[in-house]
């Protein structure tokens, strides 16, 4: 679910890519610090001008080192300038690399801007202790620690207002201005503006054959459209090849259909572990959180013991705000707008008060 409000859209270019200066690593002080100049806005992701991807730093591998960390266990590495490369979390396949500088951000929605020089991909295999000496490991990183192809957040923000439609060689429409669903109809007093359940087939307006032998038959009236869940399953799942089950209830190691499903599965490492739904259970701290990291919410009493929200983590917006992405139903679809609550974890805004927990898929 979304937060409450009955704002319409706005149309707003969905992102801007800028050259930052060089060495500064994932989530740095000086990054956060730094306010973007007037840049060339563009449509879709693209790396216009920039640093080296791996960091910025030196250009020799082998002078590279690798680290551990705890809380949760990782792997970390850095070039021969000290400077992070990559963050490899343990039972988890979303890597955060550092690459060439980009800026996030929505004009119309909120003034937030995101400047990051994290690229976060899949990788094909769960992340262990010791994993830097396998070969499929050692191939993957060759291939994309300098890779400008679209990740995760340019995934993520080909669904915000105003992104250009994208289809396949068949035809489909897999990206472009997405709604959150149909509005609500029914005039219950007390009800949602936008229904939700709907899902990345919904968009698409084909029907899903999933591993688990159901098929996901999409509704002509949830065309274009994803609920916050349905954004999240987009993103990683038939965009980045994820995998994802039917339904909660489906057999199966794939993301779940809802919220509440993702933040209770075993999937992946627990970065803020759910203890509770109460107002008593938010996070004390969410430092250990790192961009691409999935934030679960309770918004609704309505839903009872379920989170009802889910959204990903961006990055330090360029005032030190940590902000997220998701499809609410206040601007209709994806958005880090703050129309409805302004979207930082921390502080104590709507959804800074309502986060219960995070996981790192």
């Amino acid at each position: 679910m979304a937060g409450k409000g009955k704002k319409t859209r706005h149309i707003v270019p969905g992102l801007v890519v800028l050259t930052l200066v060089a060495g500064s690593g994932y989530l740095t002080v000086e990054l956060r610090k730094q306010e973007a100049p007037a840049v060339t806005e563009v449509r879709n992701v693209g790396v216009l001008e920039g640093n080296r991807g791996s960091g910025g730093g030196s250009d020799d591998d082998s002078k590279a080192t690798w680290s551990r960390l705890e809380n949760p266990a990782r792997s970390v590495l850095r070039g021969g300038d000290g400077q992070i490369m990559a963050v490899l979390t343990d039972g988890s396949r979303t890597a955060t690399l550092t690459g060439k500088a980009r800026t996030f951000q929505e004009p119309t929605a909120t003034k937030s801007k995101v400047s990051t020089r994290d690229w976060v991909r899949l990788l094909p295999e769960e992340w262990e202790k010791g994993a830097e000496k396998e070969q499929w490991f050692k191939d993957w990183y060759a291939e994309n620690k300098d890779s400008e192809e679209d990740d995760l957040f340019a995934f993520a923000f080909q669904y915000v207002a105003g992104a250009p439609d994208k289809k396949d060689e068949q035809g489909t429409l897999y990206a472009g201005d997405a709604d959150f669903g149909p509005l609500n109809t029914t005039g219950a007093e007390g009800g949602d503006l936008r229904l939700e359940q709907s899902d990345f087939y919904d968009f698409l307006g084909v029907p899903y054959p999933f591993r688990d032998g159901a098929t996901g038959s999409p509704e002509t009236m949830r065309a274009r459209a994803l609920d916050c869940s349905g954004f999240i399953r987009m993103v990683l799942g038939y965009r980045a090849r994820y995998p994802l089950m039917s339904a909660d209830s489906s057999s199966g190691d794939g993301l779940p259909r809802t919220a509440n499903g993702m933040a209770r599965s075993k999937l992946g490492a627990d970065v803020l572990p759910l203890t509770g739904i109460s107002a008593e259970d938010r996070p004390a701290n969410i430092d250990q959180l790192q961009p691409g990291d999935l934030v679960f919410f309770k918004l609704d009493a309505r839903t009872k013991e379920r989170l009802d929200h889910v959204g990903m983590v961006l990055g330090y917006d360029t005032e030190g705000h940590l902000i997220f992405v998701s499809s609410r139903e206040e601007v209709n679809g994806p958005t880090i707008g703050d129309i409805g609550g302004v979207s930082r974890l921390d502080g104590n805004g709507y959804y800074a008060k309502t986060l219960r927990s995070a996981k790192r898929l």
